[in-house]
Order: structure tokens, then sequence, then C-alpha cells
């Protein structure tokens, strides 16, 4: 490993002060930006670690801050405190044109004054430096690079970014690894990493197993709100990325999705396949992590959450106003079963499953990818055990979603898409999601809220397409 790597240096003083209004400006503009539509009134810095030093002719840091916005509470709800981003600032005297869109900007003052900032995740350089750093597993001042020690990464692998990303962004090195680099940083376990290293013990080969991570070792008093809020989640390790196994010449589920409809091609055998690589996964987090038998209160519990969504979102969306009964009684009968005795299993999930977090192999191989979950929702819920169904309903939702995207929409597709993808699941796991229709209608509907407060507020050209699933949930119930 070089020199530089080795190197534990803190950032000098000033530094951020310097950054904050290039950052103000730069920040919300990145589509992996959390808050969007409020303004950044202020940074904190949580941890900055000098990678390159800022007085040669490239310098490196990795900064964790946390933007401060303006939150109006919410039922009584406490504000939110602002989320820990995680940034690689390059520091050159003067931008390459290659690297002209990873500008931040011109350092006026300060430690870098005459100086110009830019992403540096975007360059060569810092993106080998990360790569030598896992290979080598570099501890960085508090940075520390691990790695599986039965896989090898070859030194010398041409990084290259992936455009593509919203929430995260990741660097494809050569066509043998990708390194996913978190941007909004929660302390904890992080379930992108917990439930792929699970699946690897369980030799699940539906899921690339990771081959090195990268952590942050934060001391409480290091970001203070985090000690304040949670005393659990108080000095645990921040999850930075995850390196995995390029899948090279895979196709991205919603392309091929989208392919297949444009040509008038059947899409009811991938699906099925599509199905069976589902329930293989469920079987094997199954395996490898404890399952919870959901009673009563439990199941209470989740559907009082339901009908406080469904609530919201016919404030916030008028259009839903006419169906709220109807999608209620999705919600009051599944409460109902609960009441009478009824149980469900619950296990570790995908948490955020749709065509786009999957991908099949040029020989027909389906793989499951990012199982971070909703990254908008708290990292202990993400990690609770649920039933399986809600990914499948994701998943459903998301056939209903390609198909109705086609010109002009193809309804009979996605229904054929759900049937055989609920028949490959049956076939891989022995349990038929649609043998349990009210549990699978209340995760569907509760998904089809989600989608119409989404598509209202960020795309509301797409409004239609979850309003259909709304008409159909409250009107029938009906799920294939």
């Amino acid at each position: 490993m070089s020199e530089a790597v080795t190197r534990t240096v803190t950032a000098p003083p000033g530094l951020l002060a310097s950054l904050d209004p290039l950052l103000r400006e730069w920040l919300p503009r990145q589509r992996w930006f959390a808050g969007k539509g409020r303004p950044v009134t202020g940074f904190t810095l949580v941890e900055a670690t000098e990678l390159l030093p800022a007085t040669s002719k490239l310098g490196l840091y990795h900064l964790l801050v946390r933007a401060h916005q303006p939150v109006v509470p919410s039922h009584g709800a406490p504000g939110h405190p602002g989320d820990c981003y995680q940034l690689l600032i390059g520091v050159r005297e003067a931008l390459p044109p290659r690297l002209a869109p990873a500008l931040i900007g011109h350092v006026p003052t300060g430690p870098l004054a005459g100086r110009t900032v830019y992403d540096a995740l975007h360059d060569t350089r810092p993106a080998e430096l990360l790569l030598e750093a896992l290979r080598t597993r570099a501890r960085v001042g508090r940075l520390r690079f691990e790695r599986d020690p039965g896989q090898d990464i070859r030194s010398g692998l041409v990084p290259r970014v992936v455009t593509a990303e919203q929430s995260n962004s990741s660097v494809v090195y050569g066509d043998t690894f990708i390194l996913k680099l978190l941007r909004r940083i929660v302390p904890g376990v992080n379930p992108d990493l917990e439930l792929p290293l699970s699946l690897a013990r369980e030799s699940c080969p539906r899921v690339p197993a990771p081959t090195a991570w990268m952590v942050a070792d934060i001391p409480p008093t290091a970001d203070p709100v985090v000690s304040a809020g949670s005393a659990d989640l108080a000095g645990q390790p921040y999850v930075l990325g995850v390196l995995q196994p390029f899948l090279q010449g895979a196709s991205d589920g919603w392309e091929l999705a989208l392919r297949e409809l444009a040509k008038a091609e059947d899409f009811g055998a991938e699906a099925r396949a599509l199905g069976r690589a589902t329930a293989e996964v469920h079987t094997a987090l199954a395996r490898a992590l404890p399952t919870v038998t959901l009673g009563h209160m439990q199941l209470q519990l989740m559907v009082d959450g339901m009908i406080e969504r469904l609530d919201a979102a016919v404030q916030a969306v008028p259009a839903l106003r006419p169906y709220a009964g109807g999608l209620r009684s999705a919600f009051t009968a599944l409460g109902d079963l609960a009441a009478e005795g009824r149980t469900w299993t619950a296990q570790r999930v995908h948490g955020d499953l749709h065509l786009g977090q999957c991908l099949r192999s040029p020989s027909g191989e389906w793989w499951l990818i990012d199982f971070e979950g909703e990254p908008a929702r708290p990292l202990a819920e993400r990690r609770m055990p649920q039933p399986a169904v809600r990914d499948v309903a994701g998943m459903l939702r998301s056939f209903d979603y390609a198909a109705r995207s086609a010109d002009p929409p193809q309804p009979d597709w996605a229904e054929t898409c759900r049937a055989a993808y609920c028949s490959g699941y049956a076939e891989a796991s022995g349990r038929d999601p649609r043998t349990d229709p009210v549990l699978l209608r209340a995760y569907e509907t509760d998904k089809a809220i989600y989608e119409v407060v989404y598509e209202a507020r960020h795309r509301p050209d797409w409004l239609p397409v979850p309003l259909a699933a709304i008409d159909r949930l409250a009107s029938t119930g009906h799920l294939t």
C-alpha cells in the first residue's frame, strides 16, 4: 500500500468553514442528497481524515459531515437533527476537463484558499487509493478497511464511476469488482453488509458475497447528535462502503423488462425464475438469522402504522380521498385476522425489492442486490424481521410499474408476470404468497400508498401508475 494511504493526518482547522458556502450549493444538487426541497443552514464535522496531503499536486480528504436543515415537526415529533453524509473531497490547483462535472467550487479562504475542490470519486487516483486500502486492510485514522481473507483483490484495476445511481455512489474496477459507497451514513449494523455476509455463510448463490468493506469507528463525542439520540447507537461503527464482485454482462431487471415490453415479448419465464430466486434468498435468510412469530399485539402495531400512513397520505394527496375507505379495509381485515388468533412468521427480508434491485446473468440466473432497505427509514426499522411477503408485494408493484410505463400500458403483461412470479416463489419455498391474500393485499396496498405520495411530490406525471393499483386494491382486493 502506498505511503499516502497509511498517513494518519486529520484535516487542518478551518477546513469545513472554508468549504461551507460551496457545500451548501453543491450538496443539495446531488442525486443522493436526502433533504431535497429544504435549504442547508450549516454543517457539523463528524470526522475528517487526510488521505493525500493537500499541499501535493492532488490532495484528498475523507469527510463525514452532518448537514443541518430546517424541519417542521409533525404530530409532536421533534425536528430532525440533520443527515450525515460521506464526502470524498479532491483538491487540485485546477480541474482537467474530464473532471469538470465533478466540480464543487473554488475555495476563496481558509487552508485551501486558491485551490479547487471536487467530488474525488470521479477521479482515477482517489478511486484506486480506496481499492488499495481495501486490498491491504489499511487503517487510516478512524477509517478501517476490511476484507474477506478468502477472496483476492488484484491491484491495478482501472476504476470508472457509475453514473446511473440515486441514493449512493458506485465505482467499477475493471470488470472484477464494484464498490458501493454509501452517501447517507448512520451508525450501526448496516443490512447492506450484514445480510450479504449472512447469505454468503449460507452459500446462497443469488447474492454476491462481499469481498471487502470500509467502516469508520467514531466515538460518541465526535457525533453528539447520535449519542444524545440513542445510547444503543453511540460508539457503533459507521459502515461506509461495500466491495462486491462485479457481475459482468448482467442485465438490470427493470431495463430488461422494459426491453421485453417494447418488443411485445413474454416475460413470464423470467418472472417465474425471479420468483424462485427471491424464495431462495428468503429461505437462506431464515436459516441464517433469527425468525419471530407475530401475534396479535405485534400485528396490531403493524396495522396501526399502515393506517397512520394512509391517513397522512390522504391529507397529502387529495386524489386518494375517494379510495380511503376501501384502502383502510385492506388493513382492518388483517387486524381482524390477528384478533382471531392468526399469527405470522417474520424474518429478515430485502426490504426494498423491485426489478431495479435484480440482475440477470447472460446464462439466465437472477441475483438480488442492494440490501440497504429504504434509506429514509431508521436503521433499527430496516433491520426488523418482517413477513417475507413484504418483498413479494414490492416486486408485484414493480411489474405493474413496468407494464404501465409502456405506451400504451400493458396491464395484461403485468398480470401474467405477477402470477408467474408467485408460482416461481411457491416452487422454491413451498408457499404460494397468493394463499395468504389478506396479508399480501395489506402489504401491496401499503406500498401503493407510499408510491402515490412519492409520485405526487416528485413525479406528478407518474401518479396515474400507482392510482390504477389504488383503484384495484380499494375496490376488489384482487392481487393477481
